[in-house]
C-alpha cells in the first residue's frame, strides 16, 4: 500500500501493531511517521512511550524487549526503527520472527531505504501487507499528488493550474506541499485554485528562467546562461535544485522529440512528455534545438556536475557555473 492508504486507515482508527515503510522519499516517510506518532501518543506526553532505534547499531532482541514494555499512560508504544535495511542478515531474520506475533501494545515503525526483497523480513512483510511504499513520485504522477492534496485540504484546484504548479516547482513534495499551503491561504476558502492564483503566489519566473537557461544551452550561448543561472542564485535557489530542474525539463525536451518523432502532433506529444498542452510550442522549439547527441551530452555534464555538487568541496554556484559553461562550449 502507498502512505496515503495507510494515513486513512490511521484517520479511521486502525493503528497497525507492525508496519514497514520502504523508500527513499522523505516527505512520505516523515508523514507516516508523524501520524503514527501522533495516533499512539494523542495529546499526552510522547517521551514515556517511545523507542528510537538505528537499525545499523540495533538488535532485534533490543527491539523485542521494547515492543514488549507496557507502554505508560496510554493505550500504545512507539518503536521506531530507522534504516532497517542496514541491519545484519542474521538480525533481520530474528526481527522477521516478530511479525508472525507482534506485541498487541506497541506499534513497531520499520523503515527502510531500500528493502531487499529476497530478506525473511520483507518477504513476511509483504505477505502480511505490512509494506508501505515511499518511494519518490514519477512526473507523470506528481499531478495526481498536487490534486489529491489539495483535496485534503479542502481546496479546489483546476487541472491546469496544478499542472502549472508541478512545472513550477518540480518533484520537490515539501515544496509543493508549501506552496499548496501558501494557495490555500491566498484564495481564501471555498474559492478556486486557478492559473491567475498559481502565476501570483508561486510565481511563474522560476519557470520562465529556468526555460531561459534551457533555451540559452540549447543555442550554445553563455552569456545569457550565466545571466539565467545567477538570476536563480540571487533568488536564492539552491545550485542542486537548480540542476534538477534543468535536467528535469531536458527530460521533458527528449521525451517531446520521441513523441513528435513518433507523429504525435505537438499538444499530444506535450502531454506524453508530461508537461501541459499550453507549453506544446515551447517544447517543439526546444525540442528542434536539440539532437540526440547534444541531450546526450547535457545529461552527461549535468550528472558530473550532480556528482560533484554533492561530494565535492567547491563552492556550489562555481560547480553549477561550470556545468554551464561545459553545456555552453
Amino acid at each position: 500500500m502507498h502512505v496515503q492508504a495507510l494515513l486513512e486507515r490511521i484517520e479511521a482508527g486502525a493503528i497497525p501493531n507492525v508496519v514497514l515503510i520502504a523508500g527513499s522519499e522523505r516527505f512520505f516517510i516523515d508523514r507516516a511517521v508523524g501520524a503514527l506518532r501522533k495516533a499512539v501518543a494523542g495529546d499526552g506526553p510522547s517521551g514515556f512511550n517511545e523507542d528510537l532505534f538505528e537499525g545499523k547499531t540495533s538488535s532485534a532482541v533490543r527491539i523485542w524487549d521494547a515492543a514488549r514494555t507496557l507502554p505508560m499512560l496510554a493505550s500504545m508504544r512507539l518503536v521506531l526503527v530507522r534504516g532497517v535495511d542496514a541491519m545484519p542478515a542474521a538480525e533481520l531474520e530474528r526481527l522477521a520472527e516478530y511479525l508472525e506475533k507482534p506485541a498487541p501494545r506497541s506499534c513497531v515503525v520499520l523503515t527502510a531505504e531500500k528493502l531487499d526483497g529476497r530478506t525473511r523480513l520483507a518477504k513476511r512483510a509483504q505477505k502480511l501487507d505490512l509494506v508501505v511504499d515511499a518511494a519518490p513520485l514519477k512526473l507523470p504522477d506528481l499531478r495526481g499528488f498536487v490534486l489529491a492534496e489539495a483535496r485534503r485540504r479542502g481546496l479546489r484546484i483546476a487541472q491546469d493550474a496544478a499542472a502549472a504548479l508541478v512545472d513550477a516547482v518540480g518533484n520537490d513534495l515539501p515544496a509543493l506541499d508549501d506552496a499548496l499551503e501558501r494557495l490555500g491561504l491566498y484564495v481564501g476558502e471555498g474559492a478556486a485554485v486557478d492559473m491567475n492564483a498559481v502565476e501570483a503566489c508561486i510565481t511563474k519566473i522560476r519557470v520562465d528562467s529556468i526555460w531561459a537557461l534551457v533555451d540559452a544551452v540549447g543555442l550554445r550561448d553563455r552569456r545569457t546562461a550565466l545571466r539565467s543561472a545567477s538570476s536563480l542564485l540571487g533568488d536564492r535557489e539552491p545550485p542542486l535544485r537548480i540542476l534538477a530542474m534543468v535536467a528535469r525539463q531536458l527530460r521533458i525536451v527528449s521525451r517531446m522529440q520521441s513523441a513528435l518523432a513518433a507523429g504525435a502532433p505537438p499538444p499530444e506529444a506535450a502531454r506524453i512528455a508530461g508537461a501541459p498542452p499550453f507549453k506544446a510550442r515551447e517544447l517543439a522549439t526546444a525540442a528542434r534545438r536539440f539532437d540526440r547527441h547534444a541531450l546526450a551530452r547535457a545529461f552527461a555534464v549535468l550528472a558530473q556536475a550532480d556528482v560533484a555538487l554533492k561530494g565535492s568541496k567547491q563552492p556550489p554556484d562555481v560547480v553549477l557555473q561550470g556545468a554551464i559553461l561545459e553545456l555552453t562550449r
